[in-house]
């Protein structure tokens, strides 16, 4: 696979008045992108909740305002969708509670190809806010999408903290995670960047943190946002000294663009000072990976 231009946001939620508003606020935000030369763009998590301005009144209430959302899913979907074939990009869409056939809500992250195809990752491991209150249920496999960039996974926020899911993506063969986050506090923040770091350096592959960003107090759902997009690698042969590819400023609004080189993975884990991924299994003991779902959206 060859190298090529990735764009994290750093994307502010905003109080919106119409689903017009917002169908051009990310068709901006996909240009700008675009622009760049970014080949993939990645929106962070929970950022479709901006949505929930749309309906007054579920607005105050947690989870009126995401029930709500539920009639929008198909339009944001197919947005996207369009925008990827338009641009000529995948692109990961800021992610969704979205109500299951067992009437239970789930946090989808969805991935769309240039091509028209499109797939999507729930997240797996639930925090206190999203279990005690939010009620949103966990999802159960873990997806690797086969595109034209090359294996990609998705490890949504808290996920990302967590190494076995992220080393299952890796042994079937995934080289770049995507981590979109919501997180309202600077441990928050920080607790995933530490996370997206270490999934970097144990694995030898990209890590990129996508977070969204702002004050939204006119929703229970995400209230105010920290955060700065960042991709990571390990700190070793091909990637700078600090596994720093590149960083956002803090609480800025923007993209972070950087260059993802599938290549580079492959000779670290060859070639590098350590072999972290080669020697996982050293560790000792019987784990159990959970299991991966390979999903084809190449052209």
């Amino acid at each position: 696979m060859s190298a090529f231009i990735l764009a994290a946001a750093q994307y502010p939620v905003e109080q919106l008045a119409s689903f017009a508003d917002y169908a051009a606020k990310i068709e901006r935000w996909v240009a700008e992108a675009a622009a760049g030369g970014a080949k993939l763009a990645v929106f962070p998590e929970y950022g479709g909740m901006e949505l929930t301005a749309l309906d007054p009144a579920s607005v105050d209430d947690l989870h009126a305002s995401i029930a709500a959302l539920g009639a929008l899913v198909e339009q944001v979907d197919s947005l996207h969708a369009g925008l990827a074939a338009r641009y000529g990009m995948h692109i990961c869409a800021a992610s969704l509670p979205v109500r299951e056939a067992d009437g239970r809500f789930r946090n989808h992250a969805r991935l769309f190809a240039p091509n028209g195809k499109s797939g999507t990752q729930r997240k797996i491991v639930m925090t206190r806010f999203e279990r005690e209150e939010w009620d949103i249920a966990s999802g159960a496999a873990l997806t690797l999408f086969d595109t034209d960039l090359g294996r990609i996974g998705i490890a949504i926020c808290y996920d990302v903290e967590f190494p076995l899911l992220v080393r299952a993506l890796a042994e079937a063969g995934a080289t770049l995670i995507l981590a979109p986050s919501a997180t309202d506090s600077l441990h928050g923040f920080h607790r995933v960047r530490v996370g997206a770091r270490a999934r970097a350096l144990e694995n030898q592959c990209y890590v990129v943190q996508s977070p969204v960003i702002g004050e939204a107090e006119w929703t229970p759902s995400l209230g105010t946002s920290h955060g700065a997009a960042g991709i990571f690698g390990p700190p070793d042969l091909g990637f700078p000294a600090d596994g720093n590819v590149a960083q956002g400023e803090l609480d800025r609004p923007g993209w972070v663009f950087g260059e993802i080189d599938p290549a580079r993975v492959e000779r670290v884990r060859r070639e590098g000072a350590v072999f972290n991924h080669a020697h996982w299994h050293e560790q000792g003991g019987s784990v159990t990976l959970p299991r991966v779902e390979l999903l084809d959206l190449r052209s």
